[in-house]
This record gives structure tokens, sequence and C-alpha cells, in this order.
């Protein structure tokens, strides 16, 4: 049980014993004298993708989820499946690109992530902050850029694209946010 007014994005809550992600958090104070600050909470279901606002009190309480993270490692994607391997037992599951998201986008061979297990069930994996991809296609460098100029497309070995300084050219390696979607600095080694 945690308190209204502690809960955070990322949070994982148990409603109506199933479990949801917070995705968005609010805090309202009344301007009316006696009246109880009011916390809206948006949510995401971990099983259905489904979402759901509620409105809690700020002294009322909830239950969080008993949710379990264990290492795992991406081994590989086939068609619309994503195939994940167990770092303590070694047992492998799959994921559907739907119920992975956007963080589909960010999976490379080998990469070591977390996966989150509800009742023994993997429900979804927890990237890392930042993930190293290479630029595969990007227009040409622009002779004298700097950081402080105009981002330019560039789409990444995933598939995906991001926006990145004009100095960034096709075969190097950068970090990205996972959070985002932002380029956050070029790969160092």
């Amino acid at each position: 049980m945690i308190g209204a007014t502690e809960i955070k994005r990322g949070d994982i809550l148990d409603i109506d014993g199933a479990p949801w992600e917070v995705t968005d958090v609010a805090v309202q104070t009344p301007s009316a004298r006696g009246a109880s600050m009011l916390v809206k909470v948006k949510t995401r279901s971990l099983r259905t993708g489904q979402s759901l606002a509620r409105t809690y009190r700020g002294n009322e309480t909830v239950d969080a989820a008993d949710c379990e993270k264990r290492p795992v490692q991406f081994l590989y994607r086939q068609d619309d499946e994503f195939a994940f391997m167990d770092m303590g037992s070694y047992d492998q599951f799959t994921l559907r690109h739907e119920t992975l998201g956007d963080a589909a986008g960010y999976l490379t061979d080998g990469l070591e992530l977390h996966s989150l297990l509800y009742n023994g069930e993997v429900l979804n994996v927890e990237l890392p902050v930042t993930v190293e991809l290479e630029v595969v296609d990007t227009a040409p460098a622009i002779k004298g850029a700097t950081a402080q100029a105009q981002l330019k497309p560039a789409t990444l070995e995933t598939g995906i694209e991001v926006l990145v300084p004009p100095y960034l050219t096709t075969g190097e390696r950068i970090k990205v946010d996972t959070r985002d979607g932002r380029f956050v600095e070029r790969a160092k080694g």
C-alpha cells in the first residue's frame, strides 16, 4: 500500500487484480478551504495496453502491484515476435510487437535489459535509459556545423528515426534516450 500523494510515473499499481503502469501524475490542490488534495493518475494496463484515468484523494492509499524484475537479454526478432533469454534461468520467451510498443525500436541483438513479471507471467521489458545505435542513413555532414545548429533526421540500425546534430555521418554510433527518443551524444570508443 502506498499513499496517493506518493504515486510517481513508472510505478506499477494493482487495480482490480491487474497490473497497471502509471504514465502520468498530476496533483491538484483545491483553493477552497477544507477541500482535500486530488491526485489524478493516468495508467496503462500491462496486459492489454488499455489506458485508464483515476482520481484519488490525497489521504487515500492504493495497492502497489507485486512485480519482479529479472535481467534478460534480447536475442532476435522473427516477424512480429521478439525473443528474449532470462539471464538467470536461461529460459527463452517471446513478446509480440504490440506488447513492446515503442521499445521495439531500441532492441539490438545482445542488448541486456530487465523483464517485468507479475505472478510469474512476463508482461513486458524495461529498457535501459540510453542505448547505443548505429546511424545507417542521414544527410551528409555540413562543413563548419556546430552542436547549436539545426537538427537533421537520421535513420538508425533498428529502423527508428531520430533528430541528430548536422555533424554526424552515416556509420557513426550514437546514444539515444529510450524515454523520449532523443539524441544524447556520440558513443564513446
